[in-house]
């Protein structure tokens, strides 16, 4: 399974179309990482930049060019939550804790 995972400083932190830096990890069935990697989004800098709509365009390409399945953040809009259940990727809020962790978690 593809999990992007919002992170602050190593934890699961922040809002998702806020976030500066998410990663992207492929995780096995048995909770094992197979692939971590870290990006510099800047969503938080780039999110009133655009026209309507632009954001979560931007989101959504990331997410799609990724394979991503499923998004792990502290908190998500009721927008971005709509866009991405239309993707077929599962959404997980509320979250907070260290992301590897968290990250094996949420792979079963």
């Amino acid at each position: 399974m593809v999990i992007c995972i919002s992170i602050q400083g190593g934890q699961v932190g922040g809002g998702w179309g806020r976030a500066h830096d998410v990663a992207v990890v492929e995780v096995a069935e048995n909770g094992e990482i197979q692939r971590w990697e870290e990006y510099n989004v800047r969503w938080d800098e780039l999110h009133d930049q655009g026209g309507e709509g632009s954001h979560h365009a931007r989101i959504a390409k990331f997410l799609m060019d990724h394979g991503v399945q499923r998004v792990i953040t502290g908190h998500m809009g009721p927008g971005m939550q709509h866009m991405l259940d239309k993707m077929n990727i599962s959404v997980v809020v509320d979250v907070s804790g260290n992301v590897r962790d968290i990250a094996a978690q949420y792979a079963r």
